[in-house]
């Protein structure tokens, strides 16, 4: 005679709560993804996660230079007549981001909404108006105040 030691219910609780207890584990081991940004030129578009980023809590002071200065990962192509278009997610806004080229701050006051547009000849031209080089390194960077947050980078490429 076979004796069952749990019901058929009980196994199937069993089995919910080991499903559950493995699942919680899985996710524990996941790091969240960061908020994304996203550069639309024509109907090319290309979103990355941030180079530097401490889950909204200011960068190490130490690391910044470092961050503003590695090398974008996703590249757009932009002619000179073109508009680029960039897009945050809503929990960068909310804080303020502001753009850096070649790792030089471009503006002065963090901008707070999702999305914004320039024209592709602001990334190519001098302050004298001249075309500068076919490559600049764009920084998308998230602010608290005075500290940076987050770091996202883009190459954009000047086509003929």
């Amino acid at each position: 005679m076979t004796v069952a030691f749990f019901s058929g219910k009980g196994r199937r609780i069993g089995v919910a709560l080991g499903a559950v207890s493995a699942g919680l584990l899985v996710l524990s081991a996941c790091d969240k993804p960061t908020p994304l940004a996203t550069v639309t030129v024509g109907d090319n578009s290309v979103s990355t996660e941030a180079a530097c980023y401490n889950d909204g809590n200011a960068l190490k002071e130490s690391s910044i230079e470092g961050c503003l200065n590695k090398k974008a990962d996703k590249t757009v192509e932009v002619a000179m007549d073109d508009k680029v278009r960039f897009g945050v997610d809503p929990e960068i806004a909310d804080h303020g981001w502001t753009l850096f080229i070649n790792g030089q701050q471009a503006e002065q006051e963090p901008y707070k909404k999702t999305y914004r547009s320039i024209p592709g000849s602001a990334f190519f031209a001098s302050q004298t108006g001249e075309t500068t080089a076919d490559k600049t390194q764009v920084s998308i960077v998230e602010t608290q105040g005075q500290k940076l947050t987050g770091i996202w980078h883009f190459q954009l490429e000047k086509t003929s």
